[in-house]
């Protein structure tokens, strides 16, 4: 299993991860097949809790009955969480935008004792990179309050043991996932180098590529062309062994803050139509990060509370993992769909924006 004890000394931004030996590295990560993304959180009753008094023995809470409570008193939440998880598009950012309030907010978690966390889908962007963006929007963040599924797929690879392979990487994506493999010393292809490469087709043509590629991850690139797709396709298809690996499947992505942009859902599903292989998901809602996260700084998972603007990952991430959950609606999520009879996924609360924090 991909336990938090995996990645402990994974987040040194200039030094390789130091990851130990475990029974079964990958069974969790396995879990969560692209078919496991779409599958909605167990419906499970929970005691309500009163301020002034217990509830009656038979009392279910708002997600337990199918209903979604909105914030209005912080304290009904700040009260019973000791460590809060941000995800960052649509929660923090959009785009190159800070979202109104964040900072005084984050300022005032800290000064109450909380444990701030941030952990994002997006992978265009190293541990390293992220701090560079939180700093120039004026947020001070530590670089150990990161967690990036550029981070998630290079410690993956290093507890699967992928570099003793002797193989090499085949990387659609961009520079984060390169960063994260330069750190840990794994050989990589593709990426950016890749990018505007074109294909002639003619007759008897072959595309070339390298057997020796025992993996092809798949991030955000907004780069991605149709050699990127075929050389995929070849190394998965045709290389003994090789692994699809997927930082995210995230359908759109906060490119901007005018509108919603196509996410990493497009990419995984283009490689995924063309091998007919799941791949294995190492961001949200895959456990590898939140167990890092409780085995590492000892956190009771009943007093950590995810905040993401997605239902399927961000939600679905705290409720598999035994976590709080709060949705936001300054990102990719309404109201209405929220509230829908089709949505089964529940938060404990949403809110407009974390700004309802205080």
């Amino acid at each position: 299993m991909l336990r938090a004890a995996a990645l402990t000394g994974c987040l040194a931004l200039t030094s390789a991860y130091s990851l130990p030996t475990l029974a079964s590295p990958v069974s969790q990560a396995l879990r969560y097949r692209a078919g496991a993304v779409g599958r909605q959180g167990t419906n499970v009753a929970h005691v309500s809790m009163m301020a002034s008094s217990a509830a009656p023995a038979d009392a279910v809470s708002f997600k337990a009955a199918g209903l979604c409570k909105k914030l209005e008193v912080p304290s009904d939440l700040l009260d019973k969480t000791d460590v809060f998880i941000f995800d960052c598009d649509g929660v923090i950012w959009k785009g190159d935008s800070l979202i109104e309030g964040v900072p005084d907010v984050l300022d005032a978690l800290r000064k109450m004792g909380k444990t701030v966390f941030f952990v994002t889908n997006n992978s265009t962007k190293s541990r390293k990179g992220y701090l560079g963006k939180f700093l120039g929007l004026g947020l001070s963040v530590e670089a150990e309050e990161i967690f990036s599924s550029s981070f998630a797929a290079a410690a993956y690879l290093e507890q699967t043991k992928f570099k003793e392979s002797g193989k090499k990487v085949y990387i659609i994506g961009e520079v984060g996932i390169e960063e994260e493999l330069d750190l840990i010393g794994v050989p990589w292809i593709g990426g950016g180098s890749d990018a505007g490469k074109k294909i002639e087709l003619k007759s008897g043509y072959a595309l070339p590529y390298d057997k020796d590629v025992g993996a092809v991850i798949v991030g955000f690139d907004r780069e991605i062309n149709y050699h990127k797709i075929q050389y995929a396709q070849l190394c998965i298809n045709e290389n003994p062994g090789c692994e699809f690996i997927a930082t995210n499947l995230d359908a759109v992505t906060h490119l901007t803050d005018a509108q919603e942009w196509a996410g990493n859902g497009a990419m995984t599903g283009a490689i995924k139509g063309c091998t007919g292989r799941e791949p294995t998901l190492v961001g949200k809602p895959s456990p590898l990060m939140i167990d890092y996260i409780v085995e590492k700084y000892g956190c009771d998972r009943s007093r950590i509370c995810m905040v993401g603007d997605r239902l399927d990952t961000d939600i679905l991430f705290g409720q598999d993992n035994g976590l709080q959950s709060v949705l936001t609606l300054s990102g990719v999520t309404t109201e209405a769909k929220l509230l829908s009879d089709e949505n089964k996924i529940k938060p404990d609360w949403y809110v407009d924006s974390i700004a309802q924090f205080l």
